[in-house]
């Protein structure tokens, strides 16, 4: 019997070998995909696979109640596990309505139908407080622009309790990585400095969470948060 990390593999290296570019690439799946994650990233598929479960790790099998994703991308990473979770109630947001608009698509080609789509700002989230089970970020703090107000803003919507996870990119880790986020991605506009380290991530979140379980892979660092019980 399959398990849901091996649907969950399954899925990603046959989307990201359909996909464009970038989907090959995050997911390590095409042959450009699996070059430049072993070029910049210098991660072969079985680290990339490993770095997406612990990220994901904090949601459980069952899960039923309601999460928040910011931001979505194209949704290449997500939409083959909220495909096992019907009974979620799922929202994803994302600053770009294009990125925005090809999850969307994925998803109906899917034929999920628990997901909805908005576009906002994880600066200025357009939710209540308390108003989530779980807040999964995958590869976005490293480009938002003020992470002070990220880190915040989906503290804020997370129910007390509740479990905030995901993966970014973290310095300080792999020297080959460190040097392309710095003279490529940076300059090029798609990341957004300061990053953090290991050891700052950890500092940050502990000041937010009551329990943080951080792991790195590569230049990944992966995290599984709770939030206290008010």
């Amino acid at each position: 019997m399959s398990t849901r990390k091996d649907e969950i593999r399954k899925a990603y290296h046959t989307l990201g070998k359909q996909g464009n570019f970038y989907d090959g690439m995050i997911t390590c799946s095409s042959p450009s995909g699996k070059a430049v994650c072993k070029l910049v990233w210098d991660m072969n598929e079985e680290e990339n696979d490993r770095y997406l479960e612990y990220a994901l790790s904090g949601i459980p099998e069952d899960f039923s109640g309601k999460l928040l994703e910011v931001p979505v991308g194209t949704g290449i990473l997500t939409m083959p596990l909220y495909r096992l979770l019907p009974k979620a109630e799922i929202t994803c947001l994302d600053y770009s309505e294009d990125m925005m608009a090809r999850a969307a698509a994925r998803a109906t080609d899917m034929g999920i139908q628990n997901v909805s789509f908005q576009q906002g700002d994880v600066g200025r989230l357009p939710f209540a407080d308390n108003t989530f089970d779980v807040v999964l970020s995958l590869n976005g703090f490293h480009a938002f622009p003020d992470k002070d107000a990220a880190f915040a803003e989906t503290c804020r919507v997370l129910k007390p309790g509740g479990v905030f996870c995901g993966a970014f990119y973290i310095q300080g880790e792999v020297k080959r990585t460190d040097r392309f986020i710095q003279t490529l991605y940076t300059k090029a506009g798609y990341f957004t400095p300061p990053y953090e380290t290991a050891s700052s991530l950890k500092k940050r979140l502990e000041k937010l969470y009551a329990e943080v379980n951080l792991r790195t892979v590569k230049a990944e660092g992966t995290f599984v948060c709770r939030k206290a019980n008010e």
